[in-house]
This record gives structure tokens, sequence and C-alpha cells, in this order.
């Protein structure tokens, strides 16, 4: 489908007759992590609709919105297959720093395993601000970005076979878990993901359909938006301020572009 290649190009600003190959994806994963904001806003408005590969062009590349991961990696999923990559989607299980062990909800991480010269590689562009930027080998070396230090490990588990392991830059002083995967079970088909979207929608332990999240990685830091706050990191330094309605709506278009209601 042409118009998934196009529109995903023009979103995040690469030309359209440029060949995407393993070496320039770290370029691909930066400008699509500072173009496609991580946002639940469809949720907190009560305005999810099935997924479908037509309905996420439509909510992302047409409308410009963002989503989460079972929505923006599912995305980039079908832009690097339709540019000759051998891709599958795997669900993982997020690790919870509060409870301090795997959140109770199933396995509602969706992520991207990519196929290269015989290594396979972890590809996320839908946790927030904890992303890789570049394709991380299931190996256990460790791949430096200007976001942080990444590694995925083998490690059998109820969630998985293998972990996500993240030592962000400028918040991280150790290793931390970000999520377990299983490489053995790759997504049948796209109904998987209205499951994963149901329960995110309706779990009462869902930490998306209680408050209104966006938070968008940027060319010197990232930056959060809620209910009640708005979080800048530039340059390794952090700013807090609390908010109120009014000023949700003002900054949810100045920095990301959305007229919310």
């Amino acid at each position: 489908m042409v118009e998934l290649n196009g529109l995903f190009r023009k979103r995040i600003g690469i030309p359209a007759n440029q060949k995407i190959t393993f070496e320039t994806l770290d370029n691909i994963l930066r400008k699509t992590a500072i173009s496609l904001p991580f946002e639940n806003l469809s949720i907190i408005s009560n305005k999810t609709s099935a997924i479908t590969k037509e309905s996420l062009i439509t909510k992302i590349l047409v409308k410009n919105e963002g989503g989460l991961c079972y929505q923006l990696n599912p995305l980039l999923y079908f832009f690097l297959v339709e540019n000759g990559f051998n891709a599958t989607l795997v669900r993982g299980e997020v690790y919870n720093y509060t409870m301090k062990d795997f959140s109770k909800l199933g396995r509602t991480h969706v992520t991207i395993l990519l196929q290269h010269k015989g290594q396979t590689y972890l590809v996320d562009t839908g946790f927030g601000g904890n992303l890789p930027l570049k394709p991380v080998p299931l190996n256990g070396e460790t791949t430096s970005s200007v976001n942080g230090e990444f590694r995925v490990k083998a490690m059998e588990s109820d969630y998985g076979d293998y972990i996500l392991e993240m030592k962000l830059k400028y918040k991280d002083t150790d290793w931390k878990i970000g999520y377990a995967f299983d490489t053995k079970r790759p997504l049948e088909n796209l109904s998987e993901l209205n499951e994963v979207q149901g329960i995110i929608v309706q779990h009462k332990e869902s930490r998306f359909n209680k408050t209104r999240l966006i938070t968008q990685l940027t060319s010197d830091g990232n930056v959060t938006l809620t209910n009640t706050s708005f979080t800048q990191w530039i340059n390794g330094k952090s700013e807090k301020e609390q908010i109120d309605n009014i000023k949700f709506k003002e900054l949810a278009k100045q920095h990301f572009g959305f007229q919310v209601l």
C-alpha cells in the first residue's frame, strides 16, 4: 500500500524516494520518536476504535495523532515490512517498579522483532520516554543512544523468554527492567491488538485509563504532559510545573499539535 509508506515518510520527515536500510534505521527510529507522541487521549475521551491497518493510518498519519504501544509499533511494523524488512510483532509484560514485579495486566506491551543477517533485533517506538532509538540485538550486547543504554537478555519467565533492560540517560544509575517478551509467540493477527486495547481500556490496574498522558522525545530531551503537570527535560535538566485544564489544552496544542476539547 503506497498510502502508508508515503504518509509515514511525510509524518516523520524523510524523502519519499529514500531507500530504507538497516544502517539507516537509527535515523528512522529517532525521527519517529520525535514525530509520533505516546498518548492516551482517545481512551480518556472514550473514542477508541477497532485496530486495523486502515484505522492506524487514519489515526496517526491522517489525523496526526499519536498512540500507545499497540498502535505505534504496529504502524512502524507495517512501514518496515513495506520497505523490505523481515519483521514480526510480539507481546510483552511491562515491569512495575512500584510493585517490584511485572504488571498484572497480561501481555499488553506490543513490540517488534527484526531479522537481519542472521541476528534478531528488538525495535520499539511505543514505550513512552524509554525508547532505545536503535535496534537492540537479542544477544545481550549494550546498545547506546542519546536516550541511554539498552540491552536484551535471555531470561525465561512466566512472561516470555527475553527481557529488555535500560539505563536512561540522566535518570538511571543502574540497569532496570523495562519489560519481558516472548519470541516464541509472534502475533498471529491484528485481533490480538484489539484484545490488548480492551485490557488497557477496561482493566482497573491499567494506568492509561485514568488520566490524560502525552509524552514525546525531543531533539534535546523529552516533554510529558498530564492533567496536573507539564515536565520538560532539556539537556539533562528537568523543569516541572503544575497546571490546570485550561493550561493543559494550551500545552497540548503548543507542544504536540493537539486540539483538545
